[in-house]
């Protein structure tokens, strides 16, 4: 029954018939992304860069959740892997299922996350299936994609930023029911409207990522970048970093991309941007011990910017490999910068030397995904070709374990996509002349 509910809602899509959906069976179950609460223990004693993502993500059958007031069923198409779906793969830096817990007991209606099983997953591109009480915007039959912005917003808290909700939450991450899946649950204000040019591998990609980085370096809640700047990128081909570049590129601020490698510099200059310094190349090594920073080498890495920049150091430090380079990133900064941070890749415990910032009247923001307004604009610049998804690969469903260790062990440029629903790549692109107008920068990250 649940596979034939969903190979009806697939036709549909697939003949553009969105209209019959509303008229079509909810499936009673669907195939998902989980991790195992009986699992969590399946790495202990292993070194974090040693667990593997593919011993602990299943693709399970699973109820369809109820739909209550406020919601969507989104069939979903593809999907994309964050770090936050590695987090929960090596059950660091605690296993997600202490949030679904908590997040059970605010309500009968939250209860319904509170499973023996995660379904994962902060990314999706789909179409709507059912709409639940109190939604108006959104009906049966339209295409969108997800920000993964969860917020109940009953609190004075929220009204003002709601990234600032008193219940504020990741879905797929610190929620249950993520994108990982055919059938996903959101709250109707976390969708948008899917970008017609893009298939729905690409459309899926730049969710998370792009929403972050645009809060981070864009947005007055981050570093609020202004034409001109000079801003320091780590990872800036990865999948934040390649739309810190892109942002910074087109805002008319100058990037200082750092990347691991000549492939990744390539792809940086490909967008656009001519600063590039490439650490493995020049020998950073940031920390003498396991204890203990090298500050000649945060030096020597200042030098560096400064000769790139014709001895301007940076305005704004985009953040987030975290206790690997932190240090560096506080002392780099100019005299009144910024470091603004949204993650701590390399790990969470970070080590500065504090005379750098205060001093220096240097700042440190915490920027944590986006909030719904900041989150659309996002996805507006991708629907207006103005930002371009960096997508490089996509697997099927079943190899969403390897897509994860792709990103847990940076074998990967961009973002690794995932197809759920969607038969094969390159479906759902419904303005075929706007594709063609930015078919290279759309393609630019393919195959690396």
């Amino acid at each position: 029954m649940a596979e034939h509910a969903l190979n009806e809602i697939t036709q549909a899509i697939s003949t553009d018939n969105l209209d019959a959906i509303a008229s079509l069976p909810v499936p009673q179950t669907f195939r998902g992304v989980t991790v195992h609460a009986d699992d969590v223990d399946l790495f202990d004693g292993i070194p974090s860069q040693e667990k593997d993502p593919r011993k602990s993500l299943h693709v399970d059958e699973v109820p369809t959740p109820e739909l209550g007031p406020g919601e969507a069923l989104i069939a979903v198409m593809a999907s994309a892997i964050n770090y936050n779906t590695v987090w929960t793969s090596i059950f660091e830096p605690i296993p997600t299922f202490k949030f679904l817990r908590k997040y059970g007991k605010l309500s009968p209606l939250a209860a319904r996350h509170d499973l023996p099983y995660h379904v994962v997953g902060s990314d999706l591109s789909g179409v709507v299936v059912r709409t639940g009480p109190g939604v108006h915007n959104w009906k049966p039959g339209d295409e969108v994609v997800a920000h993964c912005l969860n917020v109940e917003l009953e609190g004075p808290e929220g009204h003002n930023d709601t990234m600032l909700d008193s219940e504020q939450r990741i879905w797929g991450f610190e929620t249950n029911f993520g994108g990982l899946a055919e059938v996903s649950l959101v709250k109707s204000n976390q969708l948008m409207p899917k970008p017609a040019h893009l298939t729905w591998e690409e459309a899926a990609s730049p969710g998370l990522v792009n929403s972050t980085a645009y809060r981070q370096l864009v947005s007055r809640n981050g570093a609020d970048m202004k034409q001109g700047d000079v801003v320091l990128i780590w990872g800036a081909s990865g999948g934040l970093g390649s739309y810190a570049t892109q942002y910074a590129i087109n805002g008319g601020a100058i990037p200082v991309c750092v990347v691991s490698n000549e492939a990744k510099a390539e792809i940086c200059r490909s967008m656009g941007a001519e600063l590039i310094i490439d650490r493995n190349a020049e020998g950073y090594r940031f920390w003498s011990d396991e204890h203990n920073q090298d500050p000649k080498e945060w030096q020597r890495f200042g030098a560096k910017i400064r000769e790139l920049t014709g001895g301007e150091d940076p305005d704004i430090v985009f953040e987030h490999p975290g206790r690997e380079t932190f240090g560096a990133s506080v002392y780099a900064a100019r005299k009144g910068g910024t470091i603004v941070t949204c993650a701590s890749t390399s790990g969470y415990t970070h080590q500065y030397d504090n005379r750098y910032l205060w001093m220096n009247l240097k700042r440190i923001i915490g920027s944590h995904f986006a909030n719904y307004r900041e989150s659309w604009e996002a996805n507006r610049l991708i629907d207006k070709g103005l930002i371009h998804p960096t997508l490089s690969r996509t697997y099927p469903l079943d190899e969403t374990g390897q897509a994860a260790l792709d990103v847990h062990r940076n074998a990967h440029q961009g973002k690794v996509g995932v197809l759920c629903l969607a038969e094969d790549e390159g479906l759902g692109v419904r303005d075929t002349d706007k594709r063609a107008r930015y078919a290279e920068a759309i393609n630019r990250f393919r195959g690396q």
